[in-house]
């Protein structure tokens, strides 16, 4: 009998064994051995876009960035603790919604969960996922979020949206910046698709024949999404409402004069319109436009304690990872989760001794060097 690609995906995730995590020092650690677990197909469709240059300056643009160090300061106590939307996070890290996580381990957002809630971070469920947030909420022992696609049927996106309350989401992500998707290559010549027996329990049936990579305006895009739509969405829910997905300090401002919660800064890891800036580049702008009116996140290229030190010193309140801890589920499901969040965490607190700035209220833009 013939396999196909997903058959042999399914047959891979369900035979995963844990790596050894004691060998994994950093986070570029985990995505060289992740790369070696799994499968091309899915290795592709998490990779970047086009010619994938933004993806390249996600990271580039924090390694430009210089630190300033103090000496002989007292940083005896090093604390990560940081306030958003009036709740209290033991540390500013989060972790980004990622799409199709069954397909890297056979559990999935669950055991993305259960390692997020072993080191209290934030998660934020897609609406790619395979599992569905009720189940994901029983695993969750942190704060969960969910990162909304807008359909074009907006009774199934208010039926998705009162789920994700119902089960205890405490925020809501509204993606704005994918009225379409970008040139896949990568995933389209690895033809990727669902294995057998996965679905995703967050999106409507497929309305026609083929794969999404073949339409210029796939079934689960809204081109017709308006700031209108983001009013109505506000409307009917009580939790806060970000937008994730701003590049454009113009969108900013017209962000906080709709009244939204938070804004995401985001080029959707690079995955969606090549050669837009990189997202630290981006963030300087936001923050300024925005002027502390709303909380400001940023997501795109985080690999060290450092870039988070960068991230936070620029104005943002907190940061998402994603193909980070994707690399960490792949080789050991919620321990590889866990162990990532540990180790970007550590390495914050490292940057944090060795600038002199001991909270990270203490951080602000004079730890750049010039």
């Amino acid at each position: 009998m013939k396999h196909t690609a997903a058959a042999t995906v399914a047959a891979r995730i369900d035979n995963s064994a844990a790596a050894d995590l004691n060998e994994l020092v950093s986070l570029p650690d985990f995505e060289g051995a992740a790369q070696q677990h799994i499968p091309h197909m899915v290795w592709e469709y998490y990779s970047g876009v086009a010619d994938e240059i933004t993806l390249r300056w996600n990271r580039e643009a924090y390694d430009r960035l210089r630190l300033r160090p103090r000496v002989l300061v007292d940083v005896s106590k090093i604390d990560t603790r940081t306030s958003l939307f009036n709740g209290e996070l033991p540390h500013p890290i989060l972790l980004a919604p990622a799409a199709d996580q069954r397909m890297i381990h056979h559990e999935g957002e669950s055991a993305t969960a259960r390692g997020a809630g072993s080191t209290n971070t934030i998660f934020v469920l897609s609406s790619f996922s395979n599992t569905s947030v009720e189940d994901v909420a029983r695993h969750a022992s942190a704060p969960l979020w969910f990162q909304l696609y807008v359909q074009r049927d907006r009774e199934f996106t208010r039926d998705v949206v009162q789920r994700a309350e119902a089960a205890g989401c405490k925020a809501l992500c509204v993606t704005v910046d994918v009225p379409t998707f970008g040139a896949r290559d990568r995933q389209a010549k690895a033809k990727y698709e669902l294995a057998p027996g996965l679905s995703r329990p967050h999106l409507p049936p497929l309305r026609k024949s083929g794969t999404a990579t073949s339409q210029v305006f796939p079934d689960w895009t809204e081109p017709a999404l308006t700031w209108h739509d983001i009013g109505w969405l506000s409307s009917m829910v009580k939790i806060p409402v970000l937008l994730k997905g701003i590049l454009n300090p113009d969108d900013a401002e017209r962000a906080v004069r709709e009244g939204v919660a938070g804004i995401i800064v985001s080029n959707h890891g690079a995955r969606n319109l090549d050669t837009v800036p990189a997202t630290v580049e981006a963030l300087s702008h936001v923050v300024e436009k925005v002027s502390g009116r709303i909380p400001v996140l940023v997501d795109g290229g985080i690999r060290r304690g450092t870039d988070v030190v960068k991230a936070l010193a620029l104005g943002a309140n907190a940061v998402l990872i994603g193909r980070p801890y994707l690399y960490g589920l792949a080789l050991a499901g919620d321990g590889g989760v866990r162990r990532v969040v540990e180790i970007l965490r550590n390495e914050l607190e490292m940057a944090m001794g060795l600038l002199g700035r001991p909270t990270i209220q203490s951080i602000d833009r004079s730890v750049f060097w010039g």
